[in-house]
């Protein structure tokens, strides 16, 4: 069992768009105690209708879930699943509001064994942090050489997939299904932290001025901090800013 408590929260700011398109949330499961999920996406059109669904979905599939035998490859099914039924009601959704609604996406997983395990697809991202220090980021990297090794493109071409609808990885592209990269840990220790985030914030922060923020301060003073320098770093251009933090202490 734990050795640790969890300090945890998530933060939303509008930025200098005129639409807050961004969705986040933390829940526990209900089959399932001492699991925790943290849930992070970036909806992009639709008035926030592609993340509003991801949270939907994560909650009701969590909900489902039981912990008693799970290990670290069973919750790595429970989150692909998540992204799975998201980008098919997505895709099915009739609704004029909801038309060619996405999201981007960051799920992680907390059990009581010490493990987490994270899923992302888009550019909406996660990052672990030890001992005030970076320790981990998800990234482009793998959906880069993905389509490199399976589309056949160049890995110039790859890297510009943000750019092509039909190359661009998130939930609800009607031209492509998303991919999912995963990730785990175990054995984790107080003094672990996780930062999950949409594009409104990382670009604006080094990775040690993230660790710093989150292992220095509450996850409510570290979320304030951050949000403000986004804005400012932003200089009139910044996009919804929306994360979760979760941090591991004695």
């Amino acid at each position: 069992m734990s050795t640790y408590k969890l300090e945890a929260g998530t933060s939303q700011h509008l930025g200098h768009r005129p639409y807050q398109h961004d969705r986040a949330a933390l829940f526990t499961a209900a089959q399932a105690p001492g699991y925790v999920m943290a849930v992070v996406g970036d909806g992009g059109a639709a008035n926030g209708a592609g993340a509003e669904q991801l949270l939907h979905t994560s909650k009701q599939l969590f909900d489902e879930f039981r912990g008693d035998t799970s290990g670290i490859d069973r919750i790595g099914q429970l989150l692909r699943a998540i992204a799975q039924e998201t980008h098919e009601v997505l895709l099915m959704n009739p609704l004029p509001e909801a038309a060619d609604a996405q999201s981007t996406m960051a799920l992680l997983v907390l059990t009581p064994d010490r493990q987490a395990v994270w899923a992302t697809v888009g550019d909406t991202r996660l990052y672990r942090f030890a001992n005030g220090a970076p320790a981990e980021k998800t990234g482009d990297a793998a959906y880069i050489d993905h389509l490199v090794a399976n589309d056949g493109l160049s890995e110039a071409a790859a890297r510009r997939h943000r750019g092509s609808r039909l190359l661009n990885n998130v939930l609800g592209n009607r031209f492509k299904a998303p991919f999912v990269s995963l990730g785990s840990r175990r054995d984790l220790q107080a003094g672990d932290g996780f930062l999950l985030c949409t594009d409104g914030l990382w670009p604006w922060f080094a990775d040690g001025e993230l660790a710093a923020a989150v292992s220095r301060r509450t996850p409510r003073q570290a979320a304030e901090l951050l949000v403000g320098k986004a804005v400012e770093r932003a200089g009139g251009n910044g996009d919804n800013c929306t994360m979760a933090i979760l941090k591991l202490v004695a």
